[in-house]
């Protein structure tokens, strides 16, 4: 049975995640990964609550590196960033870097995407005259422009605004409005030859059964030709390949018969699921 032996999207007690990053590699070993990749929050300057401190930057990546020497020829360690939109232009070298929005930005005020569903609820009405769609045109406007602002290599958990949604009440996903905005971004990712993550965080932290993409999203992206890599998007040492395994038959099933997988070398490099 084929099985994910890497995951690229793992925060420590660097930013919100509740392990160090030492724990974190102790975990990932013992759960049969043969790689990890750390991608701490970036400093994000309008909301310092869950990123990283620009006076941790180097500490971050020299840890990092000493858990490489560590494992060395036991596991391969990575550097990575989980950037923002709206975070600081990264400070030290990384490895890779994954490009997310969490905010949305309407007249000077910041709208959390995964904070609550009453921010966004209350910014649709306050700001938008109560046109959910108005603000999901503008959070997949600001999707599609990440590898332009970041030069990212991998897009984070491109919906997530479906975090507080998995009833559907919150918006309609098969509404053309909400549709077309998120095959517009797609569209145009794909061109810049983007990796999308598959996402298993919102459903080890109990919001949802289902990854980011949903299903419409990820099958859009594989009709349209585009790369997939698995994450957990882990906050604590005991989810960091959290049903990534169960994640190959979803992406099976949506279309895809590869994943891609960070070598030692640099290069992304495909990886046969089928």
């Amino acid at each position: 049975m084929a099985r994910v032996t890497q995951n690229l999207h793992t925060h420590s007690t660097f930013c919100d995640g509740k392990n160090t990053i030492a724990q974190m590699a102790e975990s990932a070993l013992s759960h049969g990964l043969t790689s990890i990749g750390f991608s701490g929050h970036a400093f994000t300057p309008h909301d310092t609550s869950y990123c990283m401190k620009l006076s941790d930057y180097e500490s971050y990546r020299e840890e990092i590196l000493r858990q490489r020497q560590l494992y060395s020829g036991k596991m391969s360690v990575f550097v990575g960033l989980e950037q923002d939109y709206f975070s600081a232009v990264p400070a030290i070298p990384t490895d890779y870097i994954i490009g997310s929005v969490h905010y949305v930005e309407k007249s000077g005020v910041f709208i959390s995407v995964d904070e609550t569903r009453a921010d966004i609820e209350n910014a649709a009405v306050k700001l938008y005259g109560g046109d959910i769609y108005a603000f999901l045109e503008d959070y997949y406007a600001l999707v599609s422009d990440v590898y332009d602002k970041m030069r990212c290599d991998i897009v984070g958990h491109i919906d997530l605004c479906e975090k507080f949604n998995s009833d559907s009440s919150l918006f309609d996903r098969e509404h053309p409005r909400y549709t077309a905005a998120y095959k517009n971004a797609v569209d145009k990712l794909v061109s810049q030859g983007r990796i999308f993550e598959i996402n298993t965080g919102a459903m080890s932290r109990g919001y949802t059964d289902q990854p980011y993409p949903h299903r419409g999203v990820l099958e859009y992206i594989a009709k349209r030709g585009g790369k997939i890599t698995l994450s957990s998007d882990s906050h604590s040492a005991d989810t960091v390949n959290y049903k990534l395994d169960e994640m190959l038959g979803y992406a099976v099933s949506c279309g895809f018969t590869d994943r891609y997988e960070l070598c030692d070398g640099g290069s992304f490099e495909a990886v046969s699921i089928v």
